[in-house]
């Protein structure tokens, strides 16, 4: 809320956003472009609401950013439906946010089979559409004036975001809803994320000829804010489908990385052993890392390798190894079993240059770097 100290959810929040509030646990973000559109939407339904209402005056932009926030409510619904279907099958989800082209759903991990993929893209098109025959049935009973204007084009909206989600081509729910048909009848989901990328960029091609098409379909000049808009949707659809593509071919790679194969042996040492002494004991066990661990032998800390090896040899002896360890906070112990994309996202959600992997039974089988699984997601796969 205004005023209240950031905490840590408010330092991971993406720059130019602004937090709302939260449903189901999940933040509600909107971005600053936010409220240029809204300006916009003001501005343009300004004169529909002077013709709805006359005699407003100043209060007509008032009634337009109204509607505006209205607008947006129903975006919300289309996006908190994905949320739900998405929390139904198992995922997180982060956070939901509105930005000038609609919002986004943050969900963490990927669709494990195509019908999962399939409902969590499509109910939010089926909302907006909900949401747009609502909004007809409203009209059909709202008397003349500002409500039924309002009623009316919340309901034409909703029914063409609805329609426009349904597009066959990323970064659109469409786009995923083919892409989960293509999973189905292929087996793969990279095929299918490449034709629905192909098709998002077939759609963004196809947008920027919207301006001709007014004047050829319905005889209506295009203005300036038309081709504007036309080269920011295409753009958006351009890059978002790129985007996706791109993942795909990077995804394909993950299977090959794999925890255990990529551990350096370890030894282990109490955590007041001075780091010369600790240093000595590894290059005699050939390890390429230090365990700091306690009294009971429980490991307590990593030791760093960029601050072993930035500190001076003749210091070595006077400096215990608990001096350059990183202590075995949450997120830095993993399972010597992970593999592919849950290793990359648990090494994203904590970043650190080393994770000690542990057995199921809690036994050291070795450290993890980064540096190492980079290495190995570059080459294609992990060693021996």
């Amino acid at each position: 809320m205004p005023g209240s100290k950031p905490g840590p959810d408010d330092r991971r929040r993406p720059p130019g956003t602004f937090r709302i509030g939260v449903i189901g646990g999940t933040d509600v973000l909107v971005t600053s472009s936010w409220f240029l559109i809204a300006g916009l939407i003001a501005v343009v339904a300004a004169p529909l609401v002077e013709e709805a209402q006359p005699g407003l005056g100043a209060f007509k932009y008032v009634a337009g950013v109204a509607f505006a926030v209205i607008l947006y409510f129903s975006v919300l619904l289309h996006e908190v439906s994905h949320a739900m279907m998405a929390r139904h099958f198992g995922f997180s989800v982060s956070s939901i946010t509105l930005h000038f082209l609609g919002g986004m759903t943050a969900i963490e991990g990927e669709s494990r089979r195509p019908k999962e993929e399939f409902l969590i893209a499509v109910v939010g098109p089926l909302t907006s559409l909900a949401v747009g025959a609502v909004g007809l049935g409203l009209w059909r009973v709202s008397p003349d004036g500002l409500l039924a204007m309002a009623t009316v084009a919340l309901a034409g909206a909703n029914l063409i975001v609805g329609m426009m989600n349904l597009v066959p081509g990323l970064p659109l729910d469409g786009g995923r809803v083919l892409r989960a048909g293509i999973w189905r009848l292929t087996g793969s989901m990279h095929t299918g994320t490449i034709v629905a990328g192909w098709g998002g960029r077939v759609t963004a091609v196809a947008v920027l000829f919207y301006p001709l098409l007014l004047e050829q379909v319905w005889n209506q000049p295009a203005q300036i804010i038309d081709f504007v808009l036309a080269f920011v949707i295409a753009l958006f659809l351009w890059s978002g489908a790129n985007a996706a593509m791109t993942s795909a071919r990077l995804r394909r790679r993950l299977p090959s990385l794999v925890a255990r194969s990529l551990a350096r042996r370890t030894i282990t040492v109490p955590d007041d052993t001075p780091l010369a002494e600790a240093v000595r004991r590894a290059n005699q066990a050939h390890a390429g890392s230090i365990v700091t661990v306690s009294g009971s032998g429980r490991p307590v800390g990593l030791v760093n390798e960029a601050a072993v090896l930035a500190t001076p040899e003749d210091r070595r002896p006077w400096v215990s190894v608990s001096a350059v360890s990183r202590s075995l906070d949450e997120g830095l112990q993993l399972p010597a079993t992970i593999t592919g994309e849950d290793l990359v996202m648990a090494i994203t959600r904590t970043p650190a240059e080393e994770y000690l992997l542990v057995e199921a039974d809690g036994a050291i089988y070795g450290v993890l770097a980064t540096k190492d699984v980079d290495r190995a997601f570059r080459e294609g796969g992990g060693r021996g």
